[in-house]
């Protein structure tokens, strides 16, 4: 059964929409200049006029990347890069730990399905809300490219674009906490289910299916329409959990038809 992220309570304010957007644009900021923890950041007014915002939004932003553990604000002493972002990494890292276990035991992957079913679904809800003209362009950049390498014949790089697409849906969301727990899911999956994500893209049965996936979730976004969105994503998500399932059953069933005996032939 689906799991549906739980819907909005209230209208979400642009204030809102325009802080999330701002924190994760200081967030590259801080990325792009390779600002080390202790590092100051520019001061408010510095940071308003860079990024097109009112000081007020640029002190929202810096309360949600503080609230995550990625800055510190000292009163009159400015803003600087926290020495570790706690909460979000407290997520993000332990899941690097689980490549062992998933080695061995393939069943782990489908308990990383199940996961990315549930927040799939609500970072698609949120990116038609709230992507900017900017995530619309990345979106739709990584939908074509997935059209290109299919029309190559290029399984591989179609894994790795539909992994871009899926993500670039996630940075849209603007929710920082999602976003980081996205990348670190993606991480894993690529890591170790390569293979087994071509052959979604090389079998004749579920490469069209996942076109027309991709090309409803891509549109309802881009269309900011939220609900349509959800179940694109869920659609898709539940649609991969039983093309694996099945693909795990094919290849068990070659291998135990593997392992028969050989016919005695019989003499003349």
């Amino acid at each position: 059964m689906a799991i549906s992220p739980p819907h909005p309570v209230g209208p979400i304010q642009e204030s809102d929409r325009l802080s999330d957007r701002t924190a994760t644009r200081l967030r590259r900021l801080i990325v792009e200049r390779n600002l080390q923890p202790g590092q100051r950041l520019p001061a408010e007014r510095v940071l308003a006029l860079e990024l097109g915002v009112s000081r007020s939004v640029v002190r929202e932003a810096i309360q949600q990347l503080a609230s995550l553990g990625m800055l510190a604000t000292r009163a009159g002493g400015g803003t600087y890069v926290q020495a570790a972002a706690a909460p979000v990494h407290a997520v993000v890292e332990p899941l690097s730990h689980f490549r062992e276990v998933l080695e061995a035991d393939p069943e782990y992957r489908f308990d990383v399905l199940e996961t990315r079913h549930a927040l799939e679904a609500a970072t698609a809800w949120h990116a038609a809300l709230r992507a900017t003209d900017e995530d619309r362009a990345r979106i739709r950049d990584a939908f074509e490219a997935m059209g290109a390498a299919h029309a190559q014949e290029d399984a591989a790089a179609e894994a790795l674009a539909d992994a871009r697409f899926h993500l670039a849906i996630a940075e849209a969301s603007h929710n920082l906490v999602l976003v980081q727990v996205m990348r670190g899911l993606f991480a894993l999956l690529q890591a170790n289910i390569s293979q087994t994500r071509q052959a979604l893209y090389r079998d004749p049965r579920t490469a069209p299916a996942l076109a027309r996936q991709h090309r409803a979730l891509c549109d309802a976004i881009l269309a900011g329409d939220a609900p349509a969105a959800r179940e694109a994503a869920e659609d898709h998500l539940a649609f991969v959990h039983e093309a694996l399932r099945a693909l795990d059953d094919n290849a068990a069933r070659r291998d135990r038809a593997s392992r028969l005996p050989l016919p005695v032939a019989r003499r003349p």
